[in-house]
């Protein structure tokens, strides 16, 4: 029996799960491509889909469905990109180079965040909060790869997240805007 406690302490003790000192996701704070703070409270009211974005990835294509939904849905939901470098390298690019492909190859007009990485030991607050249910209230998950959807009601509470492989105009997506 020792011996059990002495494993569930050593593993508890190694637990990065742990409760972020902050009242809602809107007391997160990352900042814009261009280093600017986006002041993610402006967005109450309005669903946010974050997506973990890459330039280099099978799912890049996705920025089409993206901005196709931001413009479609503008009055109802906010989309953020968040370029991250963690799957395979496939977001070598500075500020400038992301801002650049986006607009040149998709038009992208919606909010892209800093790059950031979105698990492991330097994750980002923002992930920190999507992923663990001790913080969003609703459910763990994991990052498994690039253009993974996490969707936010408007009052800012958790609905759900939605693998790379699900089409940013999903009605899994799109279904929560009409209500």
């Amino acid at each position: 029996m020792n011996t059990l406690k002495a494993f569930v302490a050593t593993f508890s003790s190694k637990s990065t799960v742990k409760k972020m000192d902050i009242d809602s996701i809107y007391d997160i704070k990352i900042n814009a491509l261009n280093d600017k703070p986006i002041d993610l409270a402006n967005f109450k009211g309005k669903h946010v889909l974050f997506v973990n974005v890459a330039s280099k990835c099978g799912f890049t294509p996705q920025y089409e469905g993206l901005q196709k939904l931001h413009d479609t849905h503008k009055d109802k939901i906010q989309i953020i990109g968040v370029p991250c470098n963690q799957f395979g390298g496939q977001e070598p690019g500075n500020a400038e180079a992301i801002e650049s492909f986006c607009q040149v190859n998709y038009g992208v007009t919606f909010q892209i965040t800093e790059k950031i990485d979105v698990k492991g030991k330097h994750q980002h607050p923002l992930y920190t909060w999507l992923t663990q249910k001790i913080n969003n209230g609703v459910k763990d998950s994991s990052v498994k790869w690039n253009f993974q959807k996490y969707l936010i009601d408007p009052d800012g509470n958790l609905i759900d997240y939605f693998f790379s492989s699900t089409n940013p105009l999903s009605s899994k997506i799109t279904t929560h805007l009409k209500k």
